[in-house]
């Protein structure tokens, strides 16, 4: 099994690439040890010294260091995912193996659902795809008052840069095909 790793904006995140299915549909974020518990890949990441966050896409894992330096992460990281994937154990665990499902409440008026379908359709196909490649993942979240609110993850959680994405990225594209839209803000937390 060759896994290939790439950089990411954000210095303290690496992609790693175990070049087969990670994740059947949508991502997950796990930013400590008791999130890990849905995931048994997870659980054997932060079981590394210096790891601080997990992410899966659908065909990568994005793996967040703290202090640490990667020249002594990135073996252990390799050989962990390498086990996983070589013992046939499933990434997440079901519901009833004692899995979780987030609950990802969004919240917006009822007379704003045209416009949420709008930006929701926007964030799937122009922004999503894009930080999908750089190892992490933007949801729609809310609006309101003309503010949407968006989770960042992954990389994007944290990256110095995700500031400037939102702001002169997202915000920018947003606002020209939503004229509702006046500011884009990550969920507090970020």
């Amino acid at each position: 099994m060759f896994i290939q790793t790439e950089a990411t904006p954000n210095p303290a995140t690496l992609k790693f690439l175990p070049g087969r299915a990670v994740l059947d549909h949508g991502t997950l974020d796990m930013r400590d040890k008791t999130a890990a518990a849905q995931s048994p890949l997870a659980e054997r990441l932060f079981e590394i010294a210096g790891v601080s966050g997990v992410f899966f896409g659908s065909d990568f894992i994005s793996v967040t260091k703290a202090e640490s330096e990667w020249q002594q992460l990135k073996p252990a990281i390799l050989g962990a995912i390498m086990e996983h994937f070589m013992s046939g154990a499933p990434v997440v665990r079901s519901v009833a193996d004692g899995g979780t499902t987030p609950a990802e409440d969004e919240f917006f008026a009822p007379e704003d659902t045209e416009t949420v379908a709008t930006i929701k359709e926007l964030i799937e196909t122009r922004v999503r795809p894009a930080v999908a490649n750089d190892g992490g993942d933007i949801t729609f979240r809310g609006f309101k008052d003309g503010v949407v609110y968006l989770d960042m993850k992954g990389a994007c959680s944290g990256c110095p840069s995700s500031t400037a994405t939102l702001r002169h990225g997202i915000q920018n594209l947003l606002r020209h095909y939503v004229p509702d839209v006046v500011e884009v803000r990550p969920t507090s937390g970020q």
